[in-house]
């Protein structure tokens, strides 16, 4: 008869094979899962490339647009700051999840096949993205600064909650900067690393995580760089504050708390194993 021929498993999974479905992956699987999306960066074409960190470089405006007009609505209180600091996480929420190239965040998915295999090929591509990706996250930030700084966008009270906000970051010197922008380059690199296990989860993880850096007042170079050319642009900094004092520490700090200290403690826990 027909319905003798029905395989046994066509109904719906038992409790053991939901269980293994819904089983998170270990390290050595989030390594290669991992390792795996940063080879595929790296052999992007360099315009896709370019694109998409424009892209991410504007849209993480987001970020200071929702920070400023939260700070603009929210009465002078000791805990403005801790509210407003909620617009914070939107612009990664954005970034990330629309899947656009954020400097920060490809520290660690470049950085994994370049320690797993060595090589000369793998350190030059890993230099080239971060080089294209990086430039064109500065030159979406900038874009998106001048049109703030020119008028284009938001209104008045806005864009002056919006240089309140971005005045705060004036508070460090470069080698601050540079401390205070190591934990924010290991957080990201933490987001690009636990995603693969918590997609369903994705908003929460992104969210809470960027509000602590938020809250923490740790430097991010790419939202960093967007208050840093708003700054600029309305005659707050010179460019050699903006340049030395603060794009270039927050840069350099977000990658050795990315590419250098997380990439180290997460090739650690699964080198020899790695390369299986």
């Amino acid at each position: 008869m027909a319905h003798d021929d029905k395989p046994e498993n066509d109904g719906p999974p038992h409790d053991g094979q939901e269980g293994e479905a819904q089983k998170a992956a270990d390290a050595k699987e989030l390594h290669r899962t991992v390792r795996e999306a940063g080879e595929a960066e790296l052999d992007r074409p360099a315009g896709a490339l370019f694109w998409s960190g424009l892209a991410a470089g504007i849209a993480i405006h987001s970020s200071l647009i929702a920070e400023g007009a939260l700070h603009a609505g929210l009465p002078e209180a000791p805990w403005r700051e801790l509210v407003a600091s909620l617009g914070y996480p939107v612009g990664f929420l954005v970034v990330i999840l629309g899947r656009m190239q954020l400097f920060t965040e490809s520290t660690i998915t470049a950085m994994l096949p370049l320690v797993t295999k060595p090589s000369g090929w793998a350190l030059r591509r890993t230099l080239r993205l971060w080089a294209i990706v990086l430039l064109a996250n500065l030159i979406g930030t900038a874009l998106a600064a001048g049109m703030v700084a020119g008028g284009a966008l938001g209104n008045a009270e806005i864009r002056e909650s919006m240089l309140a906000v971005s005045e705060r970051i004036l508070a460090l010197g470069g080698w601050e900067t540079f401390v205070n922008a190591i934990p924010a380059g290991f957080l990201i690199a933490v987001v690009a690393w636990i995603l693969p296990n918590g997609r369903t989860q994705a908003f929460w993880i992104i969210l809470a995580i960027t509000y602590v850096i938020a809250i923490a007042g740790f430097s991010h170079s790419i939202v960093g760089a967007d208050e840093t050319f708003l700054l600029l642009f309305t005659g707050k900094i010179d460019g050699m504050r903006a340049l030395f004092g603060l794009l270039i520490p927050a840069i350099l700090g977000n990658l050795a708390g990315g590419a250098g200290l997380f990439t180290l403690l997460a090739h650690g826990q699964v080198q020899g194993e790695a390369r299986a």
